[in-house]
């Protein structure tokens, strides 16, 4: 093997080495490296790194991972079977806690903590009837407030980003039932806002009437008022007109008499022509 042989294996070597001894990650990704089986302290981020040739490159995704786990039956309190369809959501915090827990396995920490919420959903559904829980759904406030799988899930280095219930099924017999309960409850609401509505009509055709009787009795008034007024105005006018020719006065009040008295089918009287009564029509034929 000539020199010139020897120098193209070193270079292709060093070349080797080179490549063996830098990594890029990216930036979806965390890295940690394992000597022999170990892992080193410390964890990648994005970007361009060195190692030593033997150290191997172990990657975890660390965007957000979902999970959902449909089905899952619990008992409440009344015994009442229900299931329930609830989905959960990570990321990861810590790789390095992560690796020695799940051995870097996600299916692990999903079966991991789903089974830490199961045990959470069961405890807090076995406090409450199938009644009061259909009523106020805080079963995810509930596993929250706990800590428990928030705790689970940093002790599997990864954080809880959300958990929710997608479904609660009953059987058919308890749908039944809990259908006639809303029913009833409905009907219920509906009988109150109806005697409520019913009052409040009353009210209101009661406060009409007082207006209107108010009204009325204001334009009664009103109208005697200006009817006085205007008759004693007629009768101030009458009395200065018959104070200012009297003879004239008497002349129109018989007039007004005979316009009443005379002239109306079937009526009959009987008077004397040499009465007062007759006194402007003898005038009147006299001339």
């Amino acid at each position: 093997m000539n020199a010139r042989t020897l120098y193209l294996l070193l270079l292709l070597g060093i070349a080797g080495l080179a490549w063996r001894s830098v990594f890029d990650v990216d930036e979806t990704e965390v890295a940690l490296l394992s000597r022999f089986g170990q892992i080193q302290p410390g964890q990648y981020g994005p970007g361009l790194h060195f190692r030593l040739p033997v150290d191997a490159v172990l990657r975890f995704d660390r965007r957000v991972v979902t999970r959902a786990y449909p089905g899952e039956s619990f008992l409440t309190q009344d015994q009442k079977s229900i299931s329930i369809d609830f989905f959960l959501k990570w990321r990861l915090i810590d790789a390095d806690a992560f690796y020695q827990a799940t051995g870097g396995d996600e299916d692990v920490a999903a079966q991991r903590i789903a089974d830490i919420v199961r045990e959470q959903l069961k405890s807090a559904i076995a406090q409450q009837p199938l009644a009061t829980m259909i009523g106020d759904m805080k079963l995810v406030a509930a596993v929250r407030a706990s800590g428990a799988v928030a705790g689970a899930a940093q002790r599997l280095g990864v954080e809880l980003a959300d958990l929710q219930l997608q479904r609660i099924d009953l059987s058919d017999e308890l749908s039944g039932a809990v259908f006639q309960r809303m029913q009833q409850s409905l009907a219920a609401q509906a009988q109150q806002l109806r005697s409520q509505s019913a009052a409040e009509a009353d009210r209101i055709r009661a406060d009409a009437e007082r207006r209107r009787a108010q009204v009325l009795a204001d334009g009664t008034r009103e109208a005697q008022r200006v009817r006085g007024d205007a008759d004693l105005a007629a009768a101030n006018a009458y009395a200065k007109a018959y104070g200012s020719n009297p003879e004239f006065a008497a002349f129109y009040r018989s007039l007004q008499a005979y316009k009443n008295t005379l002239g109306r089918d079937g009526d009959i009287l009987v008077l004397s022509p040499e009465g007062e009564f007759f006194k402007y029509l003898h005038s009147a034929s006299g001339r």
